[in-house]
C-alpha cells in the first residue's frame, strides 16, 4: 500500500469520510521543507463547518501517524508529513523487488466481471486511424482491471449487419473481377466507394442494394455467403493488425449475433407498454427526459443499432454477470448511450447502473478525412508502419550499434502511437505530428522505453553483484528519494486509473518515475565505489525498470530492454 493511501486510511475516520473519496486531494509540497505530502484541509471546512487551519490542528492532535512518517505538522489550512526517509526507501524497495510483475496489482476485482467493449471495427471497411482511441484506451482498460484480478472480457462488437452490405453486395456483382475470397478490405472498400459513386448517377441501386441486404436478413444462400466471406477476410487481416499491437478479444460476438435475441426485447418492450407506434415506427418516448425518441423498429420494419445493443446489454449480462460493463465508443455517441441506458432503466433492468460509456474525444493527424464513401481513408496498419520505419531511421542514427533495430523499432514505432491517445484525459481532441510522438527526450513512449532500457544497460552493465540485500537507508540523497516517491505512486494510480476509467493515470505515473530516474541517473553515479551505496543504487535501477515494464504492460506498450 503506497503511502498517501496509509495517510488516507488514516484521515479518512477522523473527518467521516472514505479514503477513497480523499485519495486524490493529497498534494506534494512545492518546497521540500515543508514535508512531502500535504492535506488540503479547506476542503473539509463546509462539511466539519470550521476554519481549514482549526481543522488541521485538530486532525495534528487527533491522528496516529502511519508508519514511515516521521511527523505531521499544521501549517495554516495544510496538515503537512513527513517521510522517515530510511523507513520508506526499505518498504518500497522490497515491496517492487519482492513482487516484481506483480508490483500494483491487487485482488479487489477477485469474483468480479467487467466486461470491456472496444475497437468495434466494421466488416468490409477499412481498420481506420480513427478507431485507434476506442482500440487502445480500451485494450488499457482491459489490461488494468484484470491486473485488478477481475475476470474481463474484451468484446469486439463488430459492425457486421446492416444496408451497407447489400451494397458490397452490389457493387461485387456488378464489378466483381475475382472469388469474393481473394478481396483484400481494401479491395472491397474500393467497391464500396465505387457503389456511392455509381449511385449518385443511377439511385435505383440503392433499390438493389435493399433487395440484396433483405436477403441476407431472409438466409438466402448466396446472400448469405458472400456476406460471411466478407466478414471472414475482414477479421483475418484485421487480426495481424491487432497482433501488431499485441490486442486479443474474448469475443467477436457483432451485430449480427443478436438478430435473433432481439424478437424477445421488442415484445417486452411492448407488453409493459414502454414502447409505442409513432409514424409507422416504433420507439420509445423519452421526451420526459429531454431526448428524442429511441428507435426501435424504422418504418419499414427493420431494427436499428439500438435495438442490437440493448439485446446484447441483456445477453452480457445474463452470460457475464459483471459487476461493471464499459463500451469504449466516441463522445458523438453520447446520446445514444443515454437513449439506451433509458430505455434499459424503463425495462427494470436494475443493472444498467453498472453500464458506463467510455467516451473519448476526436482523433486527426495533420487534415486527414475518414470518410469511406469517398475513398479518403487514412488506415491504421499504414501509421503504424509509419511509425516503425521512422523510428528505425532514428534509431539508426542514435544506435548505430544495436544489434536487432528492427525490433526496437517495432516496440519504439508501435508504442509511441497507442501512447497518443493514453497519455492525456480520454475526452481532449488528440491532433499530432511525428515529431511530437517520436521524440526520445519528450513526454512520450519512446522517453519511458528508452529509461527502461537505460536501466536494463546498467543492470547488465553489474553483471552478477549482488544487490539482493540492500541498505535503503543509503538512498537518503533528494533524487532516490523523489524516485522512491513516485515509485510508490504506482499501486494508487492504478487503482485510480480504474475508478476513473482513465489510462492516463497510469500514462503520467510511469512518466513521473522515467524523469525522477533520469534525474537520479545524472545526479548520482550508480556505480559507486563504496559496495553498500553501489548496491542501493542498483536495486533502485532494478526497481525502475520492474514499475516502468508494468506501466507500459498495462498500456499494451512493450518495454524493450535494448534501444
Amino acid at each position: 500500500m503506497d503511502a498517501k493511501q496509509n495517510l488516507a486510511n488514516a484521515i479518512a475516520p477522523l473527518c467521516g469520510m472514505d479514503a477513497s473519496a480523499i485519495l486524490d486531494w493529497f498534494e506534494v509540497p512545492k518546497k521540500a521543507e515543508m514535508g512531502d505530502y500535504a492535506f488540503p484541509c479547506f476542503r473539509l471546512s463546509k462539511v466539519l463547518r470550521k476554519a481549514p487551519a482549526a481543522i488541521a490542528s485538530e486532525l495534528k492532535e487527533q491522528l496516529v501517524l502511519p508508519s514511515g512518517f516521521s511527523k505531521a505538522e499544521a501549517v495554516g489550512p495544510y496538515l503537512n508529513f513527513y517521510v522517515d526517509t530510511a523507513s520508506q526507501a526499505g518498504s518500497v524497495l522490497q515491496k517492487v523487488l519482492s513482487e516484481k510483475e506483480n508490483y500494483g496489482s491487487s485482488k479487489i476485482g477477485s469474483g468480479k466481471t467487467v466486461c470491456v467493449e472496444y475497437s468495434s471495427i466494421n466488416i468490409a471497411k477499412p481498420f481506420g486511424f480513427h478507431h485507434l482511441p476506442s482500440t487502445a484506451i480500451g485494450n488499457a482498460l482491459y489490461r488494468i482491471y484484470k491486473f485488478l484480478g477481475y475476470r474481463t472480457i474484451g468484446i469486439n462488437h463488430l459492425g457486421d449487419w446492416g444496408t451497407q452490405f447489400g451494397k458490397m453486395i452490389t457493387a461485387y456483382k456488378l464489378w466483381g473481377s475475382k472469388p469474393i475470397d481473394d478481396y483484400s478490405i481494401r479491395e472491397l472498400v474500393s467497391l464500396y466507394v465505387r457503389f456511392h459513386e455509381e449511385a449518385e448517377k443511377d439511385p435505383s441501386l440503392n433499390d438493389t442494394a435493399r433487395a440484396w441486404f433483405h436477403k441476407i436478413e431472409s438466409n438466402d444462400p448466396e446472400a448469405m455467403e458472400l456476406w460471411a466471406k466478407m466478414k471472414d477476410n475482414t477479421i483475418r487481416e484485421v487480426k495481424v493488425t491487432y497482433h501488431r499491437m499485441g490486442i486479443d478479444f474474448d469475443s467477436w460476438a457483432g451485430e449480427s449475433f443478436y438478430e435473433d435475441k432481439m424478437g424477445a426485447i421488442i415484445q417486452e418492450l411492448r407488453d409493459k407498454g414502454i414502447s409505442k407506434l409513432d409514424q409507422g415506427a416504433e420507439i420509445v418516448d423519452l421526451s420526459e427526459w429531454n431526448m428524442p425518441p429511441c428507435i426501435i423498429v424504422k418504418s419499414d420494419g427493420s431494427t436499428i443499432y439500438a435495438t442490437r445493443d440493448i439485446a446484447a446489454a441483456c445477453y452480457r449480462k445474463q452470460e457475464y454477470d459483471f459487476c461493471k460493463s464499459l463500451y469504449v465508443v466516441a463522445y458523438q455517441q453520447d446520446l445514444h448511450f443515454r437513449q439506451f441506458f433509458k430505455v434499459l432503466e424503463l425495462m427494470g433492468r436494475e443493472w444498467v447502473k453498472d453500464c458506463t460509456h467510455v467516451n473519448f474525444g476526436m482523433v486527426s493527424m495533420e487534415d486527414a478525412s475518414f470518410s469511406t464513401r469517398s475513398g479518403n481513408i487514412l488506415y491504421l496498419d499504414d501509421i503504424l508502419q509509419a511509425a516503425v520505419d521512422k523510428t528505425y531511421a532514428i534509431i539508426c542514427e542514435k544506435s548505430p550499434d544495436l544489434e536487432d533495430k528492427q525490433s526496437a523499432a517495432e516496440s519504439v514505432g508501435v508504442g509511441a502511437i497507442l501512447w497518443s491517445v493514453l497519455y492525456n484525459n480520454r475526452i481532449k481532441d488528440v491532433s499530432f505530428t511525428w515529431d511530437k510522438i517520436l521524440n526520445f527526450d519528450g513526454e512520450t513512449a519512446p522517453y519511458v522505453q528508452y529509461t527502461h532500457a537505460r536501466c536494463c544497460s546498467v543492470l547488465r552493465k553489474a553483471e552478477d553483484f549482488d544487490f539482493s540485500s540492500p541498505d535503503a537507508s543509503l538512498l537518503d540523497d533528494p533524487y532516490a528519494q523523489t524516485l522512491l516517491k513516485a515509485l510508490d505512486a504506482f499501486p494508487a494510480a492504478v487503482l485510480s486509473a480504474a475508478d476513473k476509467n482513465e489510462p492516463y493515470v497510469v500514462s503520467r505515473c510511469i512518466m513521473s518515475v522515467a524523469s525522477a530516474f533520469n534525474k537520479f541517473y545524472y545526479e548520482q553515479r550508480i556505480m559507486a565505489d563504496d559496495p553498500a551505496v553501489k548496491a542501493a543504487r542498483l536495486a533502485l535501477t532494478d526497481a525502475t525498470r520492474q514499475v516502468l515494464a508494468n506501466g507500459l504492460n498495462l498500456l499494451g506498450i512493450q518495454a524493450p530492454e535494448r534501444m
